[in-house]
């Protein structure tokens, strides 16, 4: 038996999948891809599973797909993704990776113009040979450039929702040593950066020997690629690199804000210190002139020197944070513990991989007093949206459970599906028969800002829509926000009392943190939801806090830091309101 983890058995299956996109095979790559999908979401591992012969319990996996995975669970190997292989050059797969291109319009360069990897795609979208090709016009040429140009630009950056778990697993298993005073992240990691460059972390010691021999030790270092008397660079089993610094107590607070404010926060907080007579280095804060060090040790002596008040991690931009540190004006921002239930999460009445209890048990793990069921609509039949009839038995699923559940108050919603041409999914009076709607654009990102943006607009005056789902659709890293006008829709939003989403999931984190700030400042509440489809997931509630809190965004801006009782009052309050 080989060691596969879910994450790779996916990979292969996606993989799989794309080769079935290319040759055109519409059902079996759906088949590839929904199992990919539900390896990814699955707690348990599949090779625990297959060595206890329940590889058959994988829900929504077939007895043929179960073949494929022991397959790869025996040899390592998969013959049906070395077949396919066979029948493409294999670059041809990076184009794929290329917004906008689509496996259809891949194969047709391929056939057409012997394009079989990125560098040839550039090289004909430059010399502009791409429209030449039937279907691709001049403005799909200029599209594809854009995105490869984007796509170099971005490099290796990491999710944050990748990054961090990293960086937290080695900074806990240092924590633990005893010649380890203190380990924290550092960097874009602790401000909370939608992407990661570098994994770094800092590690307060007068012992550093003992911590490099340490860290070279742990049991997730895969292969050591630099050890040092003070520095140390490891590779963990997923092939992240992970730099490890060890710097002395004394100093150790100067460091950690050294290397964890941008460069234009810490450029801006060195001339305010020049202007008070002070020096600021990663060192310490020392008095001028004779550079006699008055703090160092903790991170909060470099600000209160200064007659600062030490600002949360996630706002050290230099967008405005020192001056309000300056005045003692710095705001109260929203924390994980304010928020008091999810208004977004799908079940696996659609597309997600877990039933309302499981769900439910999840939330209520998490101190939750309310969760908000908002599976897809009817014509979202990629994500087996509900028809009109299953939306009859969830509500009395739902009835039931609530009627059970003293401390958990399940809210029957829906996300409904904002069509190409501006209209609901569902009537008005279906929508009205439920706790909490999210509306959601899923299709048409291509069409132009004005169309767009008017189709979001009639969401937003809709008396039944209570929150605009992931307003500006990206996938960072993957897919481009499509072109809305985001401040006329969040001027709406606020006319009609309507709520914007930051959608947690780290691909998404959707609104980010500057929309964020701009809600705040047109008065738009926002609902910091996870968009789980799988009861895990419900955990990425902590990615859309820390963009609120990028966002600069109090408790009083989010919508679902209130009570039980006062959200339904205000979801009600609104619809009277507007209906």
């Amino acid at each position: 038996m080989v060691s596969m983890t879910n994450k790779q058995i996916a990979a292969v299956l996606d993989e799989i999948a794309d080769l079935l996109q290319l040759k055109g095979d519409v059902f079996r790559e759906r088949a590839y891809r929904e199992a990919s999908r539900r390896l990814d979401m699955l707690s348990q591992q599949a090779a625990e599973l297959y060595a206890a012969g329940k590889l058959h319990s994988i829900p929504g996996i077939g007895k043929s797909m179960e073949g494929h995975i022991a397959e790869l669970l025996e040899t390592g190997r998969s013959q049906r993704y070395e077949e396919l292989k066979k029948e493409f050059p294999t670059g041809l797969l990076e184009l794929l990776q290329v917004p906008g291109l689509g496996p259809k319009r891949a194969r047709k360069l391929y056939e057409e113009l012997d394009i079989t990897n990125l560098a040839e795609l550039e090289r004909a979208a430059k010399e502009h040979r791409l429209h030449s090709v039937p279907g691709m016009g001049e403005k799909t040429e200029a599209n594809i450039l854009r995105a490869l140009e984007r796509r170099l630009t971005r490099g290796r950056r990491l999710l944050l929702g990748v990054a961090l778990p990293a960086a937290e697993q080695v900074a806990g298993l240092l924590r633990g040593h005893p010649a380890v005073a203190a380990a924290e992240p550092a960097g874009s990691i602790r401000r909370r950066l939608e992407t990661i460059g570098d994994i770094d972390i800092l590690v307060a010691s007068t012992q550093p020997k003992a911590v490099m021999e340490a860290i070279i030790h742990l049991p997730i270092v895969k292969e050591v690629l630099a050890a040092g008397p003070t520095k140390t660079s490891v590779l963990n089993p997923d092939d992240l690199q992970i730099d490890v610094r060890v710097i002395d107590p004394s100093t150790y607070g100067a460091a950690l804000q050294y290397f964890t404010g941008s460069k234009q926060h810490n450029i801006h907080l060195r001339d305010i210190a020049i202007r008070k007579g002070y020096k600021v280095s990663e060192y310490g804060i020392f008095k001028e002139p004779g550079d006699h060090r008055v703090g160092g040790e903790k991170e909060e002596d470099i600000y209160r020197v200064l007659g600062m008040d030490i600002m949360p991690p996630e706002i050290r931009e230099d967008t405005g944070e020192l001056e309000a540190a300056l005045e003692h004006r710095l705001p109260t921002l929203v924390e994980l513990s304010d928020i008091q239930g999810d208004l977004h999460c799908h079940t696996d009445w659609s597309d997600g991989v877990d039933p309302l209890e499981t769900m439910a048990s999840a939330a209520r793990a998490l101190g939750y007093r309310y969760l908000a069921i908002t599976d897809h609509s009817r014509g979202l039949g990629v994500a087996h949206g509900l028809s009109i009839e299953r939306l009859r038995e969830q509500r009395h699923l739902i009835d039931e459970f609530n009627e059970r559940s003293p401390d958990l108050h399940v809210l029957f919603g829906t996300e409904v599906n904002i069509k190409s041409d501006g209209n609901l999914d569902y009537e008005d009076e279906v929508m009205a028969q439920f706790d909490i709607v999210t509306a959601s654009v899923h299709g048409g990102f291509n069409q132009d800002r004005d169309t767009i943006t008017k189709r979001i607009l009639r969401a937003v005056r809709s008396p039944y829509v209570d929150i605009i789902g992931h307003p500006t659709g990206r996938l960072i890293n993957a897919r481009d926000p499509y072109d809305v006008d985001l401040e006329a829709v969040m001027r709406e939003c606020a006319k009609c009392e309507v709520a914007m989403e930051i959608n947690s999931s780290p691909e998404r984190l959707d609104l980010n943190d500057v929309h964020c700030r701009q809600a705040k400042e047109l008065g738009v509440m926002v609902a910091i939801n996870a968009d789980a489809h799988v009861a895990a997931h419900l955990n990425f509630m902590r990615y859309g806090v820390y963009t609120a809190r990028r966002g600069w965004l109090e408790k009083k801006n989010v919508l679902n830091t209130l009570p039980f009782d006062e959200l339904r009052a205000r979801l009600r309050t609104r619809r009277q309101k507007r209906g």
